[in-house]
């Protein structure tokens, strides 16, 4: 009833939230891309998205057809495998930053050693510009992390989320005093983000807590030391987004992508990209 190549595409404007990025990650044109929902809709006889000029949403029925979107997809992933009769070997050096190990990838690395327990995966943790610098110099295969919009345009774009302010719930700040900052050490997408802007904005500021793990960040921030920048769909848990306002600046949105950089015909290529098509297909599950 379904078509395999509809539901990819329903998959890919549910995660993004935008028939043009749905494109470009598809490589395909928006007229295709709106043509296949249109598609799934008929098939389905329902709205999957209210759509305008400036916004796409999920209808309560598009809600409903992510789920079974990703089981048909996952069957249909693995019925193909099984009957290709080829099996996925090697090593495969995959690298993320360290809100998205702390969230759902796990789930998503768990399924993916049980499809193919053949392929050695080794998973390195750390900072998206500095694990960007190994897969360039060939010490990474695959990498998922985040990055400003509009930045390289290689890559594929999983989801777009917005960077917000978050904090202790009982946390006070002083309008008049320099704005506590929490943050991962230089070079951190959402370091140079928080200070960029409060720079722009004129707002002062001081850093009282630097770490490279995200259980230190979260740890001070927690004891009320200060605010610290991060992605609205994985806020860790006993810290609440705070307010905008004069002295709370917005950060903007932040894209998260993958990056390959095994070449064409080697080994990892192909581990390289079942497991990207594992974490496209999950993307919306990766939110929190």
């Amino acid at each position: 009833m379904f078509d395999p190549v509809q539901l990819r595409t329903f998959l890919a404007v549910a995660q993004t939230l935008s028939f043009t990025r749905a494109a470009g990650r598809l490589g395909v044109r928006q007229s295709t891309v709106s043509q296949q929902v249109r598609r799934l809709e008929a098939a389905a006889g329902r709205q999957l998205f209210v759509r305008d000029t400036h916004s796409v949403r999920l209808t309560e029925d598009g809600e409903a057809m992510l789920g079974f979107a990703r089981t048909i997809l996952e069957a249909n992933e693995r019925a193909a495998h099984w009957f290709a009769g080829t099996r996925l070997r090697g090593r495969l050096r995959f690298g993320a930053s360290e809100d998205f190990v702390l969230t759902r990838l796990p789930e998503v690395l768990e399924g993916f050693r049980r499809e193919h327990p053949e392929v050695d995966l080794e998973l390195t943790v750390d900072l998206s510009e500095t694990l960007q610098k190994r897969l360039a110099a060939g010490r990474l295969d695959l990498v998922l992390v985040k990055r400003h919009p509009g930045g390289e345009p290689h890559g594929r774009l999983v989801w777009r989320d917005r960077l917000v302010w978050i904090g202790g719930e009982r946390l006070h700040l002083d309008a008049h005093r320099p704005l506590p900052l929490v943050a991962f050490p230089p070079p951190a997408v959402t370091r140079a983000r928080a200070l960029e802007v409060l720079e722009r904005s004129g707002r002062s500021w001081r850093v009282v807590c630097t770490s490279g793990s995200l259980s230190g960040l979260v740890a001070a921030a927690r004891a009320g030391l200060g605010v610290m920048a991060h992605t609205l769909g994985m806020i860790p848990p006993g810290l609440v987004r705070l307010a905008p306002g004069p002295g709370l600046p917005d950060l903007g949105e932040v894209d998260v992508v993958l990056l390959h950089g095994a070449a064409p015909g080697s080994t990892a290529r192909g581990a390289a990209e079942a497991l990207a098509q594992a974490v496209l297909a999950a993307g919306d599950r990766l939110q929190g």
